[in-house]
């Protein structure tokens, strides 16, 4: 039966070696083991994996393709759902998601929806397979503030529908934290992220770079003066937070944004490339997310010794298994039940080390973990030239600042509705600027979702 097959791992680089390079750490399937996977698929009646899907890409039937030898129904099925399956099968969070429904992984392990989602996507980008149909232009203008995967979703979605989509980008490149915040190893940038914007492009969808929307030009303009008839804003969320310890504004301290972008958009790893970036001789990252991890394995790349600190144990990591396991096996040093609470400098204004005070875990708090408690006297010092703050980030105020009657809550977040509606007419949001820092298939599925309440709204305009 298919459920005795056991799932076909996938082929990875050796650690050693992947700690010094930026290449992609995961091959991913061949045809062959693609094939082998996808029998593994019950295709249930009642597809649970697809409910677990915040796109809700049709699954069962993208495998049963896969499982008959038709790679492009397959790519054409996911198409339907989803604008960026190559990056969605590489830095989706399966496990909780389509995986963690899936039947097979009661008793045993779930079929690898995300590999074979790759599979496919990696299948259409080689055999130049796009997906470009799309209804009769309505006429009917939106603007798009922000090329990332919510803006990217919602700018498909209604460009399918017949509008015409326009998308503002700030940065010089268009992907939002698709190009500055997710590691090269994790998700090759000219490969991949270049093809599926060229996907979402080929269905007539304009990509403008270097627009600051609050700055450039305002919502409130697009609206009027550029006669758009709505604006979706999935600008994101790219304000990095602090701990407010001492040493914080030393020399060496960095925000793991500014880490990675100078990193990945910058391309600082590239010696080709006059963007360098100091990481010393030892580095420390503080936070325990996927985005800590992306910072300390980077960091690990460009030559540093590495420790995650957490305040935590191993169990209440909130970054992937996958992640972790990667790092660990890449020779990165966790120190758990940790906090700083000083960074240290030397007598030239660098950081010198990290003082951390260990922690205990005492009752529960408002998210549900157990609230970690400082030990009284357990204050010691770590070594680190450079420490990395992973803390979580916050939308940039600008957007809401200067667009009037737009709401916002205590964090800076951009209220909307489920629809993604705002309290400012024909103005939706979602993603990051919406809920705080979340994933990417997350922020899709809130752009698929204002898109749709965009098209209902303007059909009985």
């Amino acid at each position: 039966m298919a459920n005795k097959i056991p799932r076909v791992p996938v082929r990875e680089q050796d650690p050693k070696v992947r700690a010094h390079n930026f290449s992609e750490v995961c091959y991913g399937y061949d045809d062959a083991e693609a094939a082998l996977e996808a029998s593994r698929c019950l295709n249930c009646k009642n597809p649970r994996c697809v409910q677990g899907c915040p796109v809700n890409v049709k699954i069962p039937a993208f495998i049963s393709h896969i499982v008959s030898g038709d790679i492009g129904g397959a790519a054409r099925v996911i198409s339907e759902d989803s604008s960026l399956p190559a990056i969605c099968g590489r830095v989706c969070p399966q496990e909780t998601q389509c995986e963690g429904q899936c039947i097979l992984g009661v008793k045993g392990e779930p079929v690898a929806i995300g590999k074979l989602e790759r599979y496919v996507a990696d299948w259409s980008r080689k055999n130049d397979v796009r997906f470009s149909d799309k209804a009769p232009s309505n006429g009917r203008k939106v603007a798009v503030v922000g090329s990332g995967p919510s803006g990217l979703a919602c700018a498909t979605d209604l460009a399918r529908l017949g509008y015409d989509v326009t998308v503002f980008e700030v940065l010089h490149k268009a992907g939002g934290v698709l190009q500055y915040g997710i590691p090269e190893f994790r998700l090759p940038k000219d490969e991949v992220v270049a093809s599926e914007i060229e996907n979402v492009k080929a269905l007539g969808v304009r990509i403008e770079t270097d627009v600051v929307v609050g700055r450039t030009v305002t919502v409130d303009a697009l609206l009027g003066d550029e006669k758009f008839d709505a604006v979706f804003i999935g600008s994101g969320a790219g304000l990095p937070k602090f701990m407010g310890i001492p040493g914080e504004n030393l020399n060496g301290v960095f925000s793991a944004n500014e880490f990675l972008t100078r990193n990945n958009l910058m391309k600082a790893y590239d010696s080709e490339y006059d963007t360098p970036i100091y990481v010393g001789r030892r580095v420390a990252v503080v936070g325990g997310g996927n985005v800590a991890m992306d910072a300390a394995r980077t960091a690990l790349r460009l030559g540093a010794e590495v420790s995650v600190v957490y305040r935590r144990t191993e169990k209440e990591l909130p970054a992937r298994a996958e992640e972790v396991h990667h790092a660990r096996e890449e020779g990165i040093e966790f120190r758990m039940l940790t906090n700083p609470v000083e960074v240290l400098s030397d007598e030239k204004g660098w950081v010198r080390g990290l003082r951390c005070i260990r922690m205990e875990l005492g009752e529960p708090d408002a998210s549900g973990r157990r609230k970690p408690v400082p030990v009284h006297g357990s204050e010691f010092d770590l070594e680190a030239d450079v420490v990395i703050m992973s803390l979580g980030t916050s939308p940039n105020p600008l957007i809401a600042h200067t667009t009037s009657g737009l709401d916002v809550d205590r964090h800076g977040c951009i209220v909307a509705d489920e629809s993604g509606m705002t309290s400012k007419p024909f103005v939706y949001a979602g993603g990051d600027a919406v809920t705080g820092a979340a994933t990417v298939i997350l922020a899709m599925g809130a752009g698929r979702k204002a898109a749709a309440a965009i098209h209902e709204k303007l059909s009985d305009k």
